[in-house]
């Protein structure tokens, strides 16, 4: 599968517990006409759409083999005209009750032939601009069908503070008293959630909907305005004006920023709300709707921040974090799992050689972790718990169809993202109940096999036993100094005193099995050189490496003290 290499922040809304529908048309108008073009409807827009699916041309033939009812909705991302047509013919066949609701597409308006197989088989057909981002749409989709419709509230209404108003509804609310098109973005100008366009949404607004960056000379004359220093200094609104020969029209703006509690700090960059003026001019109580609405968004991130959603919770706690165990059955309905069957739990770590800033931003990357994931395996979960993230892949197809999509992962983050990833894999998980301890296992092995990348990229327990068992005897022994051989320490004290290296040759030695000539040719010493270097280590530690037992508690130390550096 090709995806967008960009990600969005995490899920912002706060609506998890909905059990109010949305339809075809409210999530297209949602969407907004920059993003979404409805083509054909066979049964019309006002079907209800409750779930949805992100799928390759490979991921096809899985869903049409399944006799389940699929998903309301299906993403198709990279998948030909061709391999779309027969993928309708087959959905044709399926009971009406078995067939999805619509199609997203970016080839929907490239083919009659899509447009009529689609019809055909009653489903609903969008096309999906050709430069929006899928791991734009993909999550703003989930966003939408995961929370309720929204209230006609106003800024002054204590519903705009209840449980289901989120960033959209406010998008919606600013749009409505400040007479503008809105635009809220996350503190790195990615856009979290906006209102309504029309036909007078300029260029750069059109951009930033589809997660594209705008015209770079707009953004050098914003920086040249002083927009951005502004934004990051102070709770002013900031009035943009239009630029007539960048085609951009007049704006709004002001930032959202969270205060330290004890006014000690800065306050904390959030994001920033932006509103574009349209064919009318902005009400006049525009600013103080901003200022209102600034507030406001800055409540709805910080708590999303500080407490992550329901069932990210139980995502977290599924995999065994945050304590406590997890009622399996009220979990597998929480989240749409199977109980059981076979799984598999895959864990990603940055490489011990990656700086503090690229594991941060991995950190980051959930959302494109989720949509990878998502296009695998519609019912997998992923989290991020410290530096580590972990996916669950319930129904599978086999063990390498996991280990090929989890090396084109780590592939894909390392060349997109300069991200170097190690992978772990446990397979199979036999049941829900056995995913803390298949985190457990991953876990194991991505602490094992560090020293040994880059030829441990992605592994198993079984494949990797040697180095995991091996490395957690030697923490067993590091954790008692009494286990710790003191004969060592006169070795390592001679190298430090006369700047020899009689341990690096001790290990060489042992390591080709006390084959002189190939420990000399490793060493690039003369063979006579190395038998001098054995003699004086047996007789500086008092040990004979001929007798078996003074030979393996010897390796032993030497690689306590090289995993540890204490003899």
């Amino acid at each position: 599968m090709t995806a967008d290499d960009r990600t969005l922040p995490n899920d912002l809304a706060v609506t998890a517990e909905s059990t109010e529908t949305i339809t075809l048309r409210e999530l297209l108008r949602a969407l907004d006409t920059a993003v979404v073009e409805l083509v054909d409807a066979p049964a019309g827009d006002d079907v209800v759409v409750s779930s949805v699916a992100l799928v390759d041309s490979t991921d096809l033939a899985v869903e049409i083999e399944s006799q389940s009812p699929m998903p309301d909705l299906f993403l198709h991302v990279g998948v030909g005209k061709s391999e779309a047509v027969r993928w309708f013919d087959q959905v044709a066949q399926r009971a009406p009750a078995h067939r999805p609701r619509a199609v997203m597409s970016k080839m929907a308006t490239e083919s009659r032939g899509l447009k009529t197989a689609a019809h055909r088989a009653g489903v609903a057909l969008v096309a999906v601009h050709p430069k929006a981002r899928w791991d734009q749409v993909f999550p703003l989709v989930q966003r939408m069908l995961d929370r309720s419709r929204r209230q006609q509230a106003r800024l002054g209404d204590p519903d705009l503070l209840a449980t289901d108003t989120d960033l959209f509804g406010l998008a919606q609310i600013v749009a409505q008293n400040s007479g503008g098109m809105v635009s809220i973005e996350d503190a790195q100008s990615r856009v979290l959630a906006y209102s309504a366009s029309d036909e007078a949404a300029d260029e750069l607004r059109t951009l930033s909907i589809l997660g594209r960056e705008g015209p770079r000379d707009y953004l050098r004359v914003l920086q040249k305005w002083g927009v951005f220093d502004r934004l990051r200094e102070s709770d002013e609104v900031v009035d943009v004006p239009a630029h007539e020969e960048l085609a951009t029209k007049r704006r709004l703006a002001v930032s959202i920023r969270q205060s330290s509690e004890d006014g000690s700090a800065a306050p904390r960059l959030l994001g920033s709300i932006w509103v574009q003026q349209g064919d009318t001019p902005f009400t006049a109580d525009a600013a103080d709707v901003l200022r209102g609405a600034s507030a406001i968004a800055a409540r709805i991130i910080s708590r999303t921040l500080n407490a992550p959603s329901t069932e990210a919770l139980l995502i977290q706690r599924l995999f065994g974090a945050r304590g406590g165990g997890v009622d399996v059955p009220s979990v597998a309905n929480a989240l749409n799992l199977p109980i059981t069957g076979p799984a598999a739990v895959v864990g990603f770590a940055p490489t011990a050689t990656e700086a503090a800033a690229p594991i941060g931003e991995f950190a980051a990357s959930g959302n494109m972790l989720r949509l990878h994931a998502s296009s695998f395996s519609r019912e997998s979960v992923a989290t991020v718990i410290g530096d580590r993230a972990y996916v669950l892949l319930p129904s599978y197809k086999s063990a390498s169809s996991v280990a090929a999509w989890t090396r084109q992962l780590v592939d894909q983050f390392e060349a997109k993202r300069s991200i170097v990833l190690r992978a772990a894999i446990a397979v199979p998980v036999p049941d829900l109940g056995q995913v803390a301890g298949a985190r457990s296992e991953v876990d194991r092995v991505l602490d094992g096999t560090a020293a040994t990348f880059p030829e441990g990229r992605v592994t198993t327990l079984a494949e990797s036993r040697t180095p995991v068992l091996l490395g957690e005897i030697l923490d067993l022994v590091g954790r008692h100094p009494e286990l710790r051989d003191p004969r060592l320490d006169a070795l390592i004290d001679y190298d430090s005193t006369h700047a020899s290296n009689l341990c690096e040759s001790a290990e060489v030695y042992l390591a080709d099995h006390g084959d002189v000539r190939a420990a000399a040719t490793a060493l690039q010493v003369h063979p006579n050189t190395l038998r001098y270097r054995i003699r004086r280590v047996e007789e500086i530690v008092g040990i004979d490496l001929q007798d078996a037992s003074d030979r393996m508690l010897f390796e032993l130390q030497l690689a306590l003290h090289r995993r540890t550096g204490i003899g």
